[in-house]
Order: C-alpha cells, then sequence, then structure tokens
C-alpha cells in the first residue's frame, strides 16, 4: 500500500546509523512524496546552516554511541520540526526538553512514521502503510 504524498516535494532528513534502516526509511519518505532525503550516520561536521535547511528531520536517538539531543535542541532553535525514531525509550529529557516531540519507537510502521513528520510538519498523512522498521 502506497503512502500518502503528505511530505510531497519537502526535503527530509534523516539521522541514522543502521544502514538498512536508514534505506527503509528513505524509501517511505520517497514514497510519502519527500522531494529530497539525506541520511547522515555521523554528526562530526555536519553542524553547518546546511544541516538546518530541511523542512524536517527523523532523528534516532543515538548515532554510533552519540547522543542526537544537542543536534535536536539546535533543530529546535532553527524552528525545524522533527520527530524521534528510536529503539530508546521515552526519557525525562525528552519530555523536559522536548515537549511535543513525538517518539516513534521501533519497531515501527511507515505509516506510523510518515503520520508523526506529518504531524510535526502540521500536515495531515491521507493514508498509512503497514511496513514496519525494526
Amino acid at each position: 500500500m502506497a503512502l500518502s504524498a503528505s511530505l510531497d516535494g519537502l526535503r527530509i532528513l534523516i539521522l541514522e546509523d543502521e544502514y538498512l534502516i536508514a534505506m527503509d526509511v528513505e524509501q517511505i519518505c520517497r514514497d510519502a512524496g519527500a522531494a529530497d532525503v539525506a541520511i547522515v550516520d555521523n554528526l562530526a561536521g555536519f553542524d553547518t546552516p546546511a544541516a538546518f535547511s530541511f523542512d524536517a528531520a527523523i532523528l534516532d536517538l543515538m548515532l554510533n554511541g552519540a547522543s542526537t539531543l544537542p543536534f535536536a535542541a539546535r533543530l529546535q532553535r532553527e524552528g525545524v520540526p522533527f520527530v524521534f525514531a528510536s529503539g530508546h525509550g521515552i526519557s525525562d529529557e525528552l519530555n523536559r526538553d522536548f515537549p511535543g516531540v513525538a517518539l516513534v519507537e521501533k519497531p515501527y510502521s511507515g505509516g506510523d512514521l510518515i503520520a508523526a513528520v506529518a504531524a510535526a510538519l502540521k500536515v495531515p498523512p491521507l493514508q498509512s502503510a503497514g511496513d514496519v522498521i525494526t
């Protein structure tokens, strides 16, 4: 089942260090209409103005053992909508520092992920898919 075009024409940043998951999430975003999808598996040297020119971001909580929370805080300051997509559970720090930011817990369906991104963008999804990402 195809995903809605709720990300139609948008640029999406994916922070994910698991190659197969990153590729699946990229395809899910493209199926939802994203025009450009960038995958980053390491934040070293990625803190540039170009990093914050995306329409939305999907962040794993940890990349190669390093927390993505400082990067998430920068996205928040720059006004870039984002969601966390991770196997790590919700924490007090997430609730305190990122109120209202969704955490889509692995394993998740493509439809759940796109719905969370669409909600962060304030764009309603039209249809969901049953693909599960683990």
